[in-house]
């Protein structure tokens, strides 16, 4: 069951502007804590993870067969929406759907991390 962390405000003589400053204060750090404690991603530990992926993506990435895309250089939180979206179904890949369906938040951080910190996708902008 929820339970409130501070208890509610009450208007007391002398509490007001100082009692909001204070419960704001307090709520602002609250909720600044879950974005510090959110897991980062570790390339090293993400490349150790990607031997599986080596087959069809390539041992960086890039892919050896265009059947299968290229992940190197693509966008970090891209690559973590899509192995969510894979491990829970509402991406449907037959074999994306059984190498994703064991993986672990800090799995995907750390794979998502490897691969967008490869050399692949190029801004055709600037070519």
């Amino acid at each position: 069951m929820w339970r409130p962390i501070l208890p509610p405000l009450e208007r007391t003589e002398g509490t007001g502007m100082k009692e909001i400053v204070r419960t704001s204060l307090v709520l602002a750090l609250l909720a600044a804590i879950p974005m510090s404690l959110q897991a980062r991603g570790d390339a090293a530990a993400g490349q150790q993870k990607a031997q599986v992926c080596e087959a069809c993506h390539g041992t960086t990435g890039i892919s050896v067969d265009p059947m299968y895309p290229n992940l190197a250089g693509q966008y970090k939180s891209y690559l973590e929406q899509a192995l969510r979206d894979y491990r829970s179904g509402q991406r449907t890949n037959a074999i994306m759907a059984g190498f994703a369906a064991n993986l672990s938040n800090q799995d995907i951080e750390d794979l998502a991390a490897w691969f967008s910190s490869q050399e692949g996708l190029r801004d055709l902008k600037k070519d």
